[in-house]
């Protein structure tokens, strides 16, 4: 990470210094602040379940089964393997905006999760796929913007999440594959 940490910087910095302004120093806090989507999430969640049918239990459960495996293996795997402290511990002039956390920085667990939530609704409800990617990669950005995400944490956060997400999705359709009734032969 070393030989990327002057990029990794200049970035950082041009999220939460050189875009900052009245209306985003509002705004990023309230995207990236996680209770201000468990209503909407809860709500959704909720319509698969009750409204969506057969397609919509298997993704509330998978939503639970993603969200659960991806925050687990990035908050209490890979983040103490690698370490790495957040921006507004190690550099001058960050702008935090929201309180400071003192979990590890690398790799985003906001990042991963709603990467993998987006891949997982990107996949299953594709009418939607644009809508999916834009709030991710809203909340992404707004971890640099708050002060306490390098790029490389998102980036790393948004690659661990949509892999995740999909080795997941991919094992649901091997076991779809399998519990499906055979098809009969004509003789």
């Amino acid at each position: 990470m070393n030989i990327f940490f002057p990029i990794d910087k200049a970035v950082f910095y041009f999220f939460n210094r050189t875009l900052a302004n009245p209306l985003l120093d509002v705004v990023m806090p309230f995207i990236t602040t996680e209770k201000h989507w468990t209503l909407p999430i809860a709500v959704i969640w909720l319509g698969l379940v009750f409204f969506g049918g057969r397609k919509g239990r298997i993704t509330a459960l998978l939503v639970a089964v993603i969200l659960l495996f991806t925050d687990q293996i990035v908050n209490f795997v890979i983040k103490p393997l690698v370490g790495r402290e957040r921006p507004c511990f190690t550099l001058e002039h960050v702008r935090l905006l929201i309180p400071q956390p003192h979990s590890l920085s690398f790799p985003s667990s906001h990042a991963a999760n709603i990467s993998a939530m987006a891949t997982l609704f990107k996949v299953r409800y594709r009418k939607y796929a644009g809508l999916f990617i834009a709030i991710a990669l809203l909340i992404c950005v707004s971890r640099m913007s708050v002060g306490v995400h390098y790029p490389s944490d998102v980036a790393a956060g948004a690659l661990a999440g949509f892999s995740f997400a999909m080795g997941i999705l991919w094992l649901t359709r091997r076991l779809e594959e399998r519990h499906r009734p055979m098809q009969s032969r004509p003789d």
